[in-house]
C-alpha cells in the first residue's frame, strides 16, 4: 500500500504487488467513476497473484483514500495525467492495463500520453459520442443530485447487470423506506460523475491504439451497449481480439469475476 502525494491536499491511493514468476506481467486497473479499488481485489487481483503476475490496484482522486484539493476540477485530462504520473513513479514490469467502462478510456488516453504498457484490455469501453450518450451521462447527474448514489443503484443497476445477479442482490436495494438523499456536491463522487464523465472526449483514435488489446463485452448491458458502434470501433484497432460474454452486463468485475480473470490469465499467456 502506499499514497502518490501531487500537493498539500491531493494523493492517489494506491497498492503494488510485484510479479513473483519470470514472465509475469503486472496487471494495471483503471476504475470506473463510481468504483473503487475493491472492484478488482475481491477475486480477480489474488487469481492473478496467485499464477505469479503482479497487480497495481489505486483509487483516482476523488475516490476512497484519493484526497483533492476542494477548488480542483476532476475532469478527464486530469485522471489521464494522474494515471501517467502514478505508472512513471511505480514502473511496474511488464504492465497490461485493464479498464472498465470509462476507465478503459482513461488507460487508452494514458497509453497515447506514453504510459509504459505492452497490453491493453478495454471491458465496455467502446461507445460512441452523441446526444444519446450525453443524456445519459446527464442523467446519472440528476438522479445523484436528487437522491444520491443509493437512487442511481436503484434505478440504473436493473439496466446495467445480468439477471442473476439482479436476484441475487435485489435485497440490498428498493428497500421498503429508502433513505434517499441528495449527494454531497462538494464529494469526489459527485464531482467525478459531474465533471470528468462530462468532459470525456470519447473519439478516441483507434488507429493509433497499435498494441495487442482485448476488448471484452457484456451484452446484457442495457445502457452503454450499442452492438453496431461496438463493431465499427473495434474494426479501427489494429492489433485487438475480442470476447462477448452473453451472461454478463456492464460490470463485469462484479458480475463474472472468474471468468474476467480467466480472460485476463490467456491473454497474459499469449503476450
Amino acid at each position: 500500500m502506499g499514497n502518490l502525494y501531487l500537493g498539500k491536499q491531493d494523493a492517489l491511493y494506491y497498492e503494488y504487488a510485484a510479479p513473483q514468476a519470470d514472465d509475469g506481467h503486472t496487471f494495471v486497473f483503471f476504475n470506473a467513476l463510481t468504483g473503487d479499488t475493491s472492484t478488482w481485489e475481491t477475486v480477480i487481483g489474488p487469481r492473478l497473484r496467485a499464477a505469479g503476475h503482479g497487480t497495481l490496484v489505486y483509487n483516482m482522486r476523488g475516490q476512497t483514500d484519493s484526497p483533492f484539493s476542494p477548488d480542483l476540477e476532476l475532469n478527464s485530462d486530469l485522471i489521464v495525467e494522474d494515471a501517467v504520473r502514478l505508472l512513471n513513479e511505480v514502473r511496474p514490469l511488464r504492465s497490461i492495463l485493464v479498464g472498465l467502462s470509462i476507465g478503459g478510456l482513461f488507460a487508452a488516453r494514458a497509453w497515447l500520453k506514453a504510459a509504459n504498457a505492452i497490453g491493453l484490455v478495454l471491458i465496455n469501453t467502446l461507445r460512441r459520442d452523441g446526444p444519446r450518450l450525453q443524456w445519459i451521462g446527464d442523467a446519472l447527474v440528476r438522479a445523484v443530485e436528487v437522491g444520491g448514489l443509493e437512487l442511481f443503484k436503484d434505478l440504473f443497476l436493473p439496466l446495467l447487470v445480468n439477471e442473476k445477479w439482479l436476484a441475487d442482490s435485489r435485497i440490498n436495494f428498493l428497500k421498503p423506506d429508502p433513505a434517499y438523499k441528495p449527494i454531497d456536491p462538494e464529494s469526489g463522487a459527485y464531482k467525478l460523475l459531474a465533471e470528468a464523465g462530462r468532459t470525456a472526449d470519447w473519439d478516441l483514435p483507434y488507429e493509433k491504439l497499435d498494441l495487442p488489446t482485448r476488448v471484452i463485452t457484456g451484452l446484457q448491458d442495457h445502457v452503454f451497449l450499442d452492438r453496431d458502434d461496438v463493431e465499427r470501433l473495434f474494426s479501427r484497432l489494429p492489433r485487438a481480439q475480442r470476447i462477448d460474454m452473453c451472461d454478463a452486463g456492464h460490470l463485469i468485475p462484479a458480475e463474472r469475476p472468474e471468468a474476467l480473470a480467466d480472460a485476463l490469465l490467456t491473454f497474459a499467456k499469449e503476450l
